[in-house]
């Protein structure tokens, strides 16, 4: 039979998980190309698949699922529309849950929260969203759960308040937010935040948590919310060579090898996997929410001391992309050792 084709526009991070889900649960369809608006960026084939410029792609009865971050829906729709492209789907971060939840579902990894029964009780939570004073406003109308508290990340740097609650109280690394971007709340929340189960959300990213789903944690003695990982090729690795400078990746190895050998010893074969836990994103039971960051910021520390130039000359948000690639190493290491549940992450536009 036949097959039906489609393009996929966007060659990162949502675009390749898509292709994934596409390649193992709709044997029906071929993904013919993938399509990107710089090339020079960009790998120039997945997997065989050949990654095109969108100058190069001209047949308007070949749908396109436009496969990226939701923020940049809108220009690439005016790029096609400009050429007579009017077949497209643009796939939501809902819709990009929904898939990846049945992706994972189907290879029996990555078990979505949701798979577990809701109890008589609700868990005890506090997750802090991530607000900075230089924050566009959202588009839409978006309210947090109670349960949802803002908090102001980098507040030792202004003296404009735009949250009730910041990062530059008490113990605090508030003035290294440049660097290190939503791991300064992280840093707070840990040694300031009381609740049986902590978290952190970003301003535009949020875990897709429920009400109900907080009954589903003391019910099944979950011990971790992340996100669906999402999936690179050829592998994570490409995360760090893409946003990282080559030396600071080399300092983070050699902060990891003095504070923390076993995982270092365990990042080349974790590394050379395909699955990434973007964002800083988690909720966490106190106690392992708090060993995580006990764990994580003696490491960026070190980092900084090892870096050239020094994090403390610099404001480019590495430490930031550091923490994303060591959150993925910590809780990979501890798949097994922590009953880690999962859900989509929404973006809010």
């Amino acid at each position: 039979m036949e097959k039906d084709n489609i393009a996929i526009y966007g060659a990162h991070m949502v675009a390749v998980s898509v292709y994934y889900v596409i390649k193992a649960l709709h044997k029906e369809i071929n993904v013919r190309c993938f399509i990107v608006t710089e090339p020079s960026e960009n790998p120039t084939a997945i997997e065989g698949v050949p990654v095109i410029g969108l100058d190069r792609f001209h047949d308007a009865d070949v749908k396109i699922l436009i496969a990226t971050p939701e923020n940049h829906h809108a220009n690439i729709i005016a790029e096609l529309n400009k050429r007579g492209l009017d077949n497209y789907l643009c796939i939501d971060s809902r819709m990009e849950a929904d898939l990846m939840e049945r992706y994972y579902s189907a290879a029996g990894e990555f078990k979505t929260l949701r798979s577990y029964p809701a109890g008589a009780h609700r868990a005890d939570a506090l997750a802090y969203m991530n607000k900075f004073y230089r924050d566009q406003p959202l588009k839409g109308d978006y309210t947090p759960p109670a349960w949802v508290k803002p908090i102001q990340a980098g507040a030792a740097l202004t003296d404009c308040r735009i949250a009730d609650i910041c990062d530059d109280g008490g113990d605090n690394i508030s003035g290294k937010n440049g660097n290190y971007c939503e791991l300064t709340s992280l840093y707070w929340i840990g040694k300031h935040a009381q609740a049986d189960y902590l978290g952190l959300f970003h301003y535009r990213r949020i875990l897709d948590l429920q009400e109900e789903d907080l009954h589903r944690l003391p019910e099944n003695d979950i011990d971790v919310i992340l996100p669906y990982p999402a999936i690179y090729y050829p592998n994570i690795a490409i995360h760090h060579k893409r946003y990282l400078k080559d030396s600071d990746w080399e300092a983070m190895k050699r902060a990891l090898k003095e504070c923390a050998p076993a995982y270092a010893a365990a990042l080349p074969a974790l590394f050379a996997g395909q699955y990434f836990y973007n964002y800083n994103m988690l909720v966490a039971k106190k106690e392992i929410f708090q060993g995580y960051c006990n764990w994580l910021f003696p490491i960026l520390e070190r980092t900084e001391e090892l870096s050239v130039p020094q994090g403390a000359g610099r404001a480019d948000r590495y430490i930031g992309y550091l923490g994303e690639n060591l959150e993925t190493l910590y809780f990979l290491y501890h798949k097994k050792d922590f009953r880690i549940a999962h859900v989509g992450r929404r973006m809010l536009v």
